[in-house]
């Protein structure tokens, strides 16, 4: 109900427009139209760039990190430390992340204040695309390190024991016996850090305004900004659009999910 109605909402009202003559509404397709065009085409890539470059580096960095927590098994107070601390990491967004940030690397930063006059961050601005991308990684790494630890955990050990008793190398293990296994979960869990790109909205509005071309935000705009009659539905238009690319994404991670399954159950 909560789901599909808001959605349903959306694929309605998305093809209905006002006559700027008679006030009239009618059935049309120029908002889904004009939302592939022109800024709303730009934004579009820039959300899709943004969420692909960060999904990949975050899937990364927190796949390896997630690997070395794993491996100090002897070591549990650290292990539940990295834990909770990737579980407090991957819920700390919006505003305040986005302010945590100006404070430290900012144009007027303590960090930057303190590098002015040795190191210095040249070339780096916090409000462009390449500093929106950072700040993302700070709460996506952590939520890759929880949703592949489980996965990792489910690596039996049966495995590798036979897998060295029949003579394999390390690499071997990997390339024919874990790889594989954890292939499904490490792709699914970059599905999720892609969406979760994809749908950001407050860290962003608060960082960057509008000087970086998203679609969360030309979403707010024609929601919130002077509408021209006959384009007040532009924003459900570029919603709907997003719904359609987050639902592409979501249904791919549950069909590598239900193949996770067959080996990690």
């Amino acid at each position: 109900m909560f789901l599909l109605l808001p959605v349903g909402v959306l694929a309605v009202e998305a093809f209905r427009s006002t006559d700027p003559v008679t006030f009239e509404e009618t059935w049309s397709t120029a908002s889904v139209v004009a939302v592939t065009e022109g800024p709303f085409r730009r934004a579009y890539l820039g959300s899709l760039e943004l969420s692909l470059i960060t999904a990949v580096i975050g899937a990364v960095v927190g796949l390896a990190l997630a690997v070395a927590v794993l491996q100090t098994r002897r070591n549990l107070l650290l292990r539940r430390l990295v834990l909770t601390a990737a579980g407090v990491l991957a819920n700390f967004g919006g505003v305040p992340l986005a302010f945590a940030f100006l404070a430290t690397i900012g144009n007027a930063g303590v960090i930057t204040a303190l590098l002015a006059d040795t190191v210095g961050l040249h070339g780096f601005s916090l409000y462009s695309m390449t500093g929106l991308a950072l700040v993302y990684l700070y709460f996506l790494i952590p939520l890759m390190v929880l949703t592949i630890t489980p996965a990792l955990e489910a690596l039996r050990p049966q495995w590798r024991e036979a897998s060295d008793n029949l003579g394999a190398s390390s690499w071997q293990y990997w390339r024919y016996v874990g790889g594989p296994v954890l292939a499904p979960p490490v792709i699914g869990a970059t599905m999720l850090l892609f969406a979760s790109a994809f749908a950001a909205y407050a860290t962003a509005r608060a960082l960057v305004g509008s000087s970086v071309p998203l679609v969360t935000l030309q979403i707010a705009n024609a929601l919130s900004s002077n509408v021209v009659v006959g384009s007040e539905n532009l924003g459900k238009a570029l919603a709907l659009g997003m719904v359609v690319l987050i639902g592409l994404v979501m249904a791919f991670y549950a069909w590598v999910q239900r193949r996770t399954q067959r080996w990690l159950s």
